[in-house]
């Protein structure tokens, strides 16, 4: 039985690591499509929208640099118009951000925007959405220090305070004081909050605690609470605030097997259509995925056909990548897991390839006593119709995996 298991893990790893290598080779006609796109040079109308009481016109697309070490691929993004390239500390452990940096030093300062954060997981409670008692003020500056040494840079145009969740995390005072001190120091002109679960709760407290410039938040088609979250964008783009939306392709496919790919055109379409979104970060691995955010930097009109897309069958559902992160599951597990941090990584591992994110997200998720093996069956009834006990046990091979095999 051992060896069995052993052998999935080989097979699940040598899979996915065979499509991220797969994802690095650009085809010939690929090349000759971007070159040729490059060099006639053809004008493009972006459409711009304000972030906010920042005043910046920003192009409707940014670019999520995550899911890429190609810096040839963000370059490219930065000549044909891309202005905010968002990264974090923990992309490929600073890496990516090694990575923006060496793209962008030899350019005019002023030609682009850098977002990052270089929050530590074991700040927060990523289950409650609230800080622990590991968040250090002076510990939180070296971080920074570092983004900025990384990145090549004496200051980034916006840093974010990741996983905001409840109020109490978004007014708590070390991390509003060390957000204030980082600003008035010159190292960021720009801060935010950055929401996955509770979106509602945590913009709507951004704007009342008045320190921040900018809200970053999960939003897609699939949001079930998207009445609730769209009120609580307009409250905070009425108030002067930024919005800028993650996670606009909801999980990418359908399957964890990605043979029924998400309308991902369709999707940003969707979130486009609210005014109130100012510019959005998908994750951008390769060069049809350049192309086809830069030609809906110019045209968003989202056609029939397309919308109908952007609703699965129902049956898709249980099959989904895209967890609402909702926290519906959390008081059913009699086990207490994190429930929603290890569907998020499900998502990064099958739905972006994305291994090395997926394991460091579930790092501080404790799973030494394998409670999942213990439950006969699981008492969890996920909002989304997700297996959770067979998910949980699928995605947490890879906390097994040296840290090592992913650099």
């Amino acid at each position: 039985m051992k060896n069995k298991k052993t052998q999935n893990r080989r097979k699940f790893l040598k899979q996915s690591m065979t499509g991220i290598a797969g994802a690095m080779i650009i085809p010939a006609s690929a090349k000759s499509s971007i070159q040729s796109n490059l060099q006639e040079k053809k004008e493009r109308k972006i459409v711009y929208r304000t972030l906010g009481k920042t005043g910046i016109k920003i192009p409707i697309i940014s670019m999520g640099t995550g899911n890429t070490s190609n810096p040839a691929l963000v370059r490219s993004a930065i000549d044909e118009g891309v202005k905010l390239l968002a990264t974090v500390a923990a992309y490929q452990n600073g890496n990516n951000e090694k990575m923006v940096g060496t793209v962008l030093k030899n350019l005019p300062r002023e030609s682009f925007m850098i977002m990052t954060n270089s929050f530590e997981l074991n700040w927060i409670d990523t289950k409650t959405g609230i800080f622990t008692s590991e968040f250090n003020h002076n510990s939180f500056m070296e971080k920074v220090d570092a983004s900025l040494s990384r990145l090549e840079v004496d200051y980034v145009d916006i840093f974010m305070q990741p996983f905001a969740a409840k109020r109490e995390s978004v007014f708590h005072e070390p991390a509003v004081k060390a957000m204030e001190t980082i600003k008035k120091s010159g190292k960021t002109k720009y801060i935010g909050i950055g929401t996955h679960k509770d979106e509602p709760e945590a913009i709507r407290a951004a704007v009342d605690v008045g320190i921040y410039d900018v809200i970053m938040t999960s939003y897609n088609f699939l949001k079930s609470n998207r009445e609730d979250l769209d009120d609580a964008i307009q409250y905070a783009a009425e108030a002067g605030l930024g919005i800028i939306a993650m996670k606009t392709m909801a999980g990418a496919f359908w399957d964890k097997e990605r043979t029924k790919p998400i309308n991902t055109l369709a999707a940003l379409k969707w979130v486009l259509q609210n005014e109130y979104i100012h510019t959005s970060v998908p994750d951008c691995s390769s060069y049809s995925q350049l192309m086809q955010d830069l030609a809906l930097m110019s045209d968003f009109k989202l056609t029939e056909d397309e919308l109908k897309d952007l609703t699965p069958p129902s049956e898709e559902m249980s099959s989904g990548l895209f967890c609402q992160q909702c926290g519906e599951c959390l008081p059913q597990c009699p086990n207490d897991l994190d429930i929603p941090t290890f569907m998020r990584s499900y998502m990064y591992a099958y739905g972006h390839k994305n291994l090395a994110h997926a394991r460091a997200s579930m790092l501080n998720v404790d799973l030494s006593d394998a409670p999942c093996n213990n439950c006969k069956s699981c008492e969890v009834k996920c909002a989304m119709g997700f297996d959770i006990k067979n998910k949980i046990l699928d995605i947490a091979r890879l906390k097994n995996v040296p840290e090592e095999f992913f650099v």
